[in-house]
């Protein structure tokens, strides 16, 4: 058993040191050696970071990067705290609506989410055309009005982690502190407030990660709106003539220390204490009931909360798939655009292919490796598991433009040709990189499914002769059907708008979904591009409502 465990183990750090490892040391190192050219390695190469203070662009877009990023971590956390607190305490009748519109926006990526908001709050868009609201260009297309749109993307992901940890309350703590006459403030602020305070940081360092290296966004306001960020600057540096790679290098290198500094804070935050809290004074929290005036107007709060959070994005990008003109102002009722992206001559439907391809991949081959990966940090005892969870954690961490970069730098060397391996302008790249995607998320899920299964159940199956296959296919498979199935629709949904990587990594003429919606947003064809996100949207739908089903399909029949 322990030579199967070190097996898998070294297989799994070596394949993780390939996808995740390699590519980011060669972000590192291109700003010591520009184009990994030995010939040009010197540490006085190094000077360039200085310049991400001098250069006006490099300059603005960390600035921009860092505000964008802490305005939306704050009021997102707010927002999420205050929601998940609602959704515990209290029945209403849009519980269940809200959870079902935060899982939306999680699988919605966030370029899609700004071109409806763009769609709505354009010059001649939703807002002013047919609700004449002339001010909401204005504020939208700013720093409060992008704070705000970000806020309303990134929000679930807090919300689902607070909502978490809000699920057990510390009764026998509560009820101590008020026989000593503690108020009920003083035991929200002294004992409740404290305990949660490891969900608070992982909330705030989930969507501190996701804005900071939100490329998506950037890449789609910046068509209208003068705002770079990080991100989009790096891509801009790859993408110009001749290639910058030192700069794109080096503003990857900012990037990823931005990261490391939240989380290097959140680290500071707790400290060594204590937070476990569940024991038999520990019980699960209990909705109250709500008078009926109470219960409608909560009920109104959240109903238009999520309008305006999925409503407004998704109903604007329909109405635009509608539309014979760009300006709204001249709104006729058309389905041209729709027989734009459906003719002969359109590639919508070889990118919708090619993305499903490359989804399917990423959700088997990721599930494969992070299926070793998640049993390795639960149940083997190797060496190799802090290095490996590390890895995990550092692949979840970083962006996809870096982690797209880095793939550049890696597989885009002349020495490689000779041997078969260069694989940059290939689609193998990017097989590859959404692997590497997607193995993090996968390797989460499963961890969770795996820490709920306790090892003695292994031991027995040991004790009476079960090899180490037999253990995986009789007992860790048949409990892990429903993490499996929710990790592998997560990963599929994931990949297959994956704009990042696929935008920096996909060959000529290999067109891939999401590239398509945003060259057509970016060439100024918004119907194209709304209605290619509607009919794309409404057949991954489909598609992933059939894969579930399927899946499910075997378990339903034991049952």
């Amino acid at each position: 058993m322990k030579n199967s465990e070190s097996r898998i183990s070294n297989g799994v750090f070596a394949i993780l040191f390939i996808l995740v490892l390699l590519p980011l040391a060669a972000v590192l190192f291109q700003i010591v050696c520009p184009g990994l050219e030995i010939s040009k390695f010197s540490l006085e190469n190094i000077s360039i970071l200085g310049d991400i203070f001098t250069r006006p662009l490099w300059r603005k877009a960390l600035f921009n990067s860092l505000a964008l990023a802490g305005g939306t971590t704050v009021c997102g956390l707010i927002v999420a705290a205050f929601l998940a607190w609602v959704r515990v305490k209290y029945q209403f009748k849009g519980a269940k609506m809200l959870d079902l519109a935060a899982w939306a926006l999680m699988i919605i990526p966030s370029f899609i989410l700004a071109q409806g908001w763009v769609y709505f709050a354009s010059g001649n868009g939703v807002a002013k055309a047919w609700l004449g609201l002339d001010w909401m260009s204005g504020f939208v297309f700013s720093y409060p009005g992008l704070v705000t749109v970000m806020t309303l993307c990134k929000w679930p992901m807090a919300y689902i982690t607070i909502r978490t940890a809000l699920e057990w309350e510390p009764v026998r703590l509560m009820h101590a502190a008020r026989m000593n006459g503690a108020s009920g403030f003083q035991v929200w602020r002294d004992i409740q407030l404290p305990l949660m305070l490891p969900a608070l940081c992982s909330a705030a360092m989930l969507i501190f990660m996701d804005t900071v290296g939100d490329y998506g966004l950037s890449s789609t306001i910046t068509a209208v709106y003068s705002y770079p960020t990080l991100p989009y600057t790096i891509y801009s540096a790859i993408c110009t003539s001749p290639a910058r790679f030192d700069m794109a290098g080096v503003l990857s290198l900012c990037l990823m220390l931005l990261i490391v500094l939240a989380m290097f804070i959140q680290y500071k935050a707790l400290g060594a204490k204590r937070f476990d809290f569940l024991d038999n004074g520990t019980q699960q929290a209990v909705p109250q009931r709500l008078s009926r005036g109470r219960n409608v107007c909560l009920s109104a709060v959240v109903w238009i909360f999520v309008l305006i959070s999925i409503g407004i994005p998704a109903v604007s990008s329909l109405v635009m798939s509608f539309s014979s003109a760009i300006s709204l102002t001249k709104f006729t009722f058309t389905l041209e655009n729709y027989k734009n992206i459906l003719s002969a001559d359109s590639t919508l439907l070889v990118g919708i292919a090619h993305s499903l391809g490359l989804a399917v991949i990423a959700a088997v081959i990721g599930l494969v490796i992070a299926f070793c990966c998640a049993y390795v940090l639960t149940y083997a005892k190797t060496p190799l598991k802090k290095a490996i969870d590390m890895t995990t954690l550092v692949a979840m961490a970083v962006p996809g433009i870096v982690l797209g970069v880095g793939y550049i730098f890696v597989w885009n060397q002349k020495w490689l040709v000779p041997i078969g391996l260069h694989l940059y302008g290939t689609p193998a790249i990017l097989v590859l990189a959404v692997v590497a995607a997607a193995i993090p998320l996968i390797n989460r899920i499963l961890v969770a499914g795996m820490a709920k299964i306790p090892e003695s159940l292994l031991i027995a199956a040991e004790m009476q002769g079960a090899g180490f296959f037999t253990k995986i296919k009789t007992i860790l498979l048949p409990l892990l059907h429903n993490s499996s199935v929710s990790a592998v629709l997560s990963a599929f949904g994931g990949s297959i708008f994956n704009l990042a990587i696929t935008t920096i990594l996909y060959p000529p003429n290999w067109e891939t979904l999401p590239v398509w919606i945003s060259d057509s947003y970016n060439d100024l064809k918004f119907g194209d591009a709304a209605a290619a996100t509607i009919v794309s949207g409404v057949c991954i739908i489909t598609i992933m409502a059939l894969l579930e089903r399927l899946l499910n399909m075997r378990k339903a029949r034991k049952g």
